[in-house]
């Protein structure tokens, strides 16, 4: 077989996956998904319809109750603490609540994710530099994270996610406190890292963010996937909200 023909790897593939929060509160029932590597995957649906659970269960910031999540080829739920860094180095996750620490600067924030991977320190100015010019964060490069507004936090957060180059990127409602102009900075970004391989499960009420794409959209209702389509519009691009903007990522 040709390898130019070979289907991309699986990235992440949940089987049958349930998560039962005490006393009996099903947060997540029977999901089954699969998404490749280099796919873009939106996750929609109303409040409480499971989306943060499913992230939180593919980062192993919690385990199922009944079912499998493998990530990377790893069976999260046998990981080790001691083996849990192996997953944190491939997946980025962008918290809806951002999870900053409010006395550190800005850019001691977005070092944490290069640190743990004993990334040299000159390597880390320049990813951080690199992602505030790109979210239009440098001017804040000094700030405490909690002088931040909440806008400006969000763009830390995913600045902080996606720094290490990881081949999986998580992100918990993204653009929930940005205004359409920063939205579409945060969705070059998303397209730059997308069109090197990166993996991208984004979770949103915004419809506005997938409606001009091509990509999968997973309708979740009551914590079951209700519906998988594509939205309609072109392959070549991620996002057609700002063009110029990928240009300016993209050399």
């Amino acid at each position: 077989m040709n390898p130019e023909s070979s289907p991309p790897p699986t990235m992440i593939d949940l089987i049958k996956v349930s998560k039962v929060y005490p006393p009996n509160i099903q947060a997540v029932s029977d999901v089954s998904l699969t998404i490749t590597k280099g796919e873009v995957v939106f996750l929609t649906g109303m409040s409480g319809a499971g989306k943060t659970t499913l992230l939180r269960l593919i980062s192993r910031m919690e385990k199922p109750t009944k079912g499998m999540v493998d990530v990377a080829g790893m069976d999260v739920s046998k990981l080790s603490e001691r083996d849990i860094h192996l997953l944190r180095r491939k997946v980025g996750m962008a918290y809806q609540d951002f999870r900053l620490l409010p006395e550190r600067t800005v850019a001691a924030n977005i070092a944490i994710a290069l640190e743990v991977v004993y990334c040299p320190r000159s390597l880390i100015e320049k990813r951080i530099r690199e992602l505030l010019e790109q979210l239009d964060l440098m001017r804040k490069y000094n700030t405490r994270a909690g002088e931040l507004s909440r806008g400006e936090q969000q763009r830390v957060s995913i600045a902080r996610a996606v720094a290490n180059n990881p081949e999986i990127v998580l992100a918990d409602e993204p653009t929930g406190n940005l205004d359409a102009e920063t939205t579409a900075r945060v969705m070059a970004l998303f397209e730059h890292l997308q069109r090197k391989g990166t993996t991208l499960l984004i979770a949103t009420h915004d419809r506005a963010l997938f409606q001009n794409t091509s990509h999968r959209v997973v309708e979740l209702r009551f914590g079951r996937i209700l519906s998988q389509s594509r939205a309609e519009g072109s392959d070549d691009d991620l996002f057609e909200l700002a063009p110029s903007l990928l240009e300016e990522i993209e050399p």
